[in-house]
């Protein structure tokens, strides 16, 4: 299991990472793989079977910047660069400067002996302010 923190105060561009500047819990395996300060986060498909499979947990504060138009924020946590669906995180506060609660986990199969990349991506048109970003990576099986 690693832990992945973005505890200050954020401006995430459209179509950009959530960056995660702390590790306060590291994975000791060596299946999970972060350098601080990226956004990206790479699962290793270290297993005696045909695929690892990882639980991918994010969770943080969202809010419209100062100045910004009111309308929806949407973030997803991504694989390979590309963002699922099924893990789309969608809040629109009452105003900018307001900052609401988004959360989403996924389930990724990591075939033996390949690498996959995770992430959460700000998947709307306008940039978004994030605070206290919180990714966990456990394996599962």
């Amino acid at each position: 299991m690693a832990e992945f923190t973005g505890v200050l105060l954020q401006t995430v561009a459209a179509n950009a990472n959530v960056l995660f500047t702390e590790t306060p819990v590291y994975s000791k395996s060596g299946g999970v793989i972060h350098r601080e300060g990226s956004g990206i986060v790479t699962l290793r498909g270290c297993a005696n079977q045909c695929r690892a499979l990882y639980k991918v947990t994010f969770g943080g504060n969202v809010a419209i910047p100062a100045g910004g138009t009111v309308a929806p924020i949407s973030l997803a946590i991504s694989v390979d660069g590309e963002p699922l669906a099924s893990a789309t995180m969608i809040e629109t506060p009452a105003a900018a400067e307001v900052f609401s609660n988004v959360f989403s986990a996924v389930l990724v199969a990591v075939p033996r002996g390949c690498c996959v990349t995770v992430g959460v991506r700000n998947i709307g048109d306008e940039p978004v302010d994030v605070q206290n970003a919180n990714l966990i990576v456990e394996r599962v099986a």
